[in-house]
């Protein structure tokens, strides 16, 4: 039995990987696997996060275009799944509203949340977090600027401290791409050619 197979055959655990994608590179596949293969994540759903309608971000692709980046990227791999539910969700996107969507409507699975330590700093200020950190498992990613802290001693929170640091940024890809850098070993290759079938990036400002 292979890991696929292992890992779709009691996918109990769903980890929930919430970004924009813009684009969806090397090093978010890289922390998604070390997640399915090293911690309780059975499998992972990328989730991709819609465009705002009321803040203005130049370099933010259409909805549609990550979406389908997304599917390219993880197409064949049975650990991960692509999901466009804050499409269709009440904006601004709260996280705790999404999860209680898909907890109402999956009863049958535990999800888990997946994120940065950076995030994890201001985690405080999100919308009933306390209730986020009572019912659902935190899975923290630890960037170089990682420190422990309080919160982190939370019987729901798991610091995946081994897992391998990815330095690689979308603003990065982009900015090598307006600037005619070939980048297509830091993209999957069916994102890196829909990207350049699109013209993706090319005429866009300079991110700072």
């Amino acid at each position: 039995m292979n890991n696929n197979s292992k890992k779709s055959y009691h996918n109990k655990n769903i980890g929930l990987y919430f970004g924009s994608f813009n684009p969806i590179h090397i090093g978010h596949l890289a922390i998604a696997n070390y997640m399915v293969e090293y911690t309780a994540i059975d499998i992972l759903w990328f989730i991709v996060s819609p465009h705002n309608p009321h803040k203005k971000k130049v370099n933010l692709l259409n909805s549609d275009d990550r979406l389908e980046m997304v599917h390219r990227a993880v197409d064949g791999d049975d650990r991960f799944q692509v999901s466009d539910i804050e499409f269709y969700l009440p904006k601004p996107s709260y996280t705790i509203d999404t999860l209680t969507y898909l907890s109402e409507r999956n009863p049958s699975k535990k999800f888990m949340l997946l994120i940065g330590s950076d995030n994890l700093k201001n985690f405080h200020k999100w919308k009933n977090f306390e209730s986020i950190i009572e019912h659902y498992g935190i899975i923290v990613y630890p960037r170089h600027d990682f420190e422990k802290s309080k919160m982190m001693q939370h019987p729901n929170i798991t610091v995946a401290e081994k897992a391998p640091m990815m330095e690689i940024s979308s603003s990065f890809i982009r900015n090598a791409i307006r600037q005619g850098k070939d980048v297509r070993h830091f993209l999957p290759e069916k994102t890196w050619k829909y990207i350049n079938e699109k013209g993706f990036y090319q005429k866009r400002p300079v991110d700072k």
